[in-house]
């Protein structure tokens, strides 16, 4: 779609306020279209929105479209979807019926992509962490990057960051099979792992789906450390953690605690310099490894980027802290599968070293979980078990649905009633709410309370501030 035919067009975007729909909605109406959307809470995102001048709407009926195609009467309107609303949905379901142009988010994403030099972040883990990083770096170094995320980026406090650039940072989504809609000038492949179980059926479909988004990346750079891309795909542009042989990039750790990661910085082979990065953890190390090298891949000058490493940050709902209660830390992070939460435990038991280090008092690793999906459930039960089971207290909530039916009556006892049989300290909580209720029965002081879930989750501090609780 050219600048002139973009301008002439409103989009009326179904559920506006996911932070991906959110994210695209902000981006167009930057660049100067009309937007309007529909969702049935109010969020962050949809305040945001309607501050730069978006509709939005707090109910999904037939009138908001009926109104949106009689107030934009000279305007080619695009009526926006993403997988998550379903058919039923009445705003989607009259559209239909109408015949009026529906397009699916990744479309929007894709047309965006087309106007810049597009560095698109894919991967089953980490692509809002690398996205982040990759962010970062080009904000600061080249002064001529925007960016469209699924998370939000602390430099822009924002999950659209979308202006007059050369470079975009796109993250992109492979949990649906729209991955193949994108084409990019540099393709990033963090790791490939089986999980959107309601879309794929095995590790075989998501590697096909991969193999798409390869095919339409000009350059492709990839985690060598990951069996599965290693195995799969062929690039010359590979990065990794574990060796400088035979990649192009490579980030050797040589001291890793819960502050900082020190490493040795390689390029194909040959040792370039020591580098100290304010970020935690063996997995971050490598998304940021990965935005090391597609900046290089782009030209950008090591010294500029070894200059703002400092100022890099993990985006909200990735290991952030959200507060102390009464000597009680509490840990917000986004894992929902076996292989983000056993990385997560991991980097909570560098602080618990960290914190034994330093004081008498032997302090405890609390895993609060709420699994999100039905069939994610069905299909990981033993790896939840296996990974959360290493924390030394579990608490597991009721399922978070996101929308999905229950056809095989799962429920959270089937993750509970296996960690049992490997570690007695753990017990089923209806919600958060009963959880802040007894929260002093159920924690202790000096405790590092981990809260992971892709679901509503983030919520709990909130409900544990509105509980009266003081912070300490």
């Amino acid at each position: 779609m050219d600048k002139k035919l973009l301008l002439k067009s409103h989009f009326h975007f179904i559920g506006i306020g996911g932070i991906g729909m959110s994210a695209l909605a902000m981006g167009l109406l930057k660049k100067g279209c009309s937007v309007s959307g529909s969702d049935l809470v109010k969020n962050d995102e949809t305040n945001k929105l309607e501050k730069l001048g978006a509709v939005i709407f707090t109910s999904q009926v037939r009138q908001n479209i009926e109104f949106v195609t009689s107030k934009f009467t000279n305007r080619l309107i695009n009526f926006v979807v993403s997988s998550a609303i379903k058919p039923e949905n009445e705003e989607f379901s009259y559209c239909k019926e109408k015949n009026l142009l529906i397009k699916h988010r990744s479309e929007i994403l894709a047309m965006l992509m087309r106007t810049y030099t597009a560095l698109a972040i894919a991967g089953s883990h980490g692509k809002t962490s690398t996205s982040t990083f990759l962010s970062t770096i080009l904000e600061l170094c080249t002064h001529n990057s925007s960016s469209i995320t699924g998370g939000i980026i602390p430099i822009y406090n924002s999950n659209c960051h979308l202006e007059n650039t050369k470079y975009l940072v796109a993250e992109v989504d492979e949990s649906d099979g729209t991955i193949d809609k994108y084409k990019s000038d540099i393709g990033i492949i963090n790791n490939i792992d089986f999980d959107h179980c309601d879309h794929f059926s095995n590790l075989n479909e998501v590697i096909s789906s991969f193999k798409s988004f390869a095919k339409n990346s000009k350059k492709l750079l990839l985690n060598f450390d990951c069996e599965t891309s290693r195995n799969n795909f062929y690039s010359s542009c590979k990065w990794s953690n574990t060796t400088a042989k035979n990649v192009a990039y490579a980030i050797i750790p040589t001291e890793i605690n819960s502050k900082y990661t020190i490493g040795k910085y390689y390029e194909n082979g040959n040792f370039i310099s020591n580098l100290n990065i304010p970020i935690p953890g063996l997995h971050n190390l490598s998304n940021i490894t990965a935005a090391i090298a597609a900046s290089r891949m782009i030209g950008v000058d090591f010294i500029e980027i070894k200059k703002n490493l400092k100022y890099l940050k993990l985006p909200k709902k990735r290991f952030e802290l959200k507060g102390q209660i009464d000597e009680r830390s509490i840990y917000d992070d986004y894992a929902h599968h076996p292989n983000e939460i056993k990385e997560t435990i991991k980097l909570g038991r560098l602080f618990i070293k960290q914190k034994n280090n330093n004081e008498f008092q032997k302090n405890r690793l609390i895993a609060l979980f709420q699994p999100h999906r039905y069939s994610r459930v069905k299909q990981f039960n033993r790896e939840f078990a296996e990974e959360l089971s290493k924390a030394d207290v579990i608490y597991v909530t009721s399922i978070y649905g996101a929308g999905e039916e229950n056809e095989d009556k799962i429920t959270s006892k089937i993750i509970t009633d296996l960690i049992y049989k490997k570690n007695k300290n753990v017990s089923y909580i209806n919600n958060y709410y009963e959880f802040t209720k007894n929260f002093y029965e159920l924690t202790q002081k000096g405790d590092l309370i981990l809260n992971m879930g892709a679901g509503d989750c983030h919520n709990f501090w909130s409900i544990l501030n509105e509980k009266n609780y003081k912070n300490k």
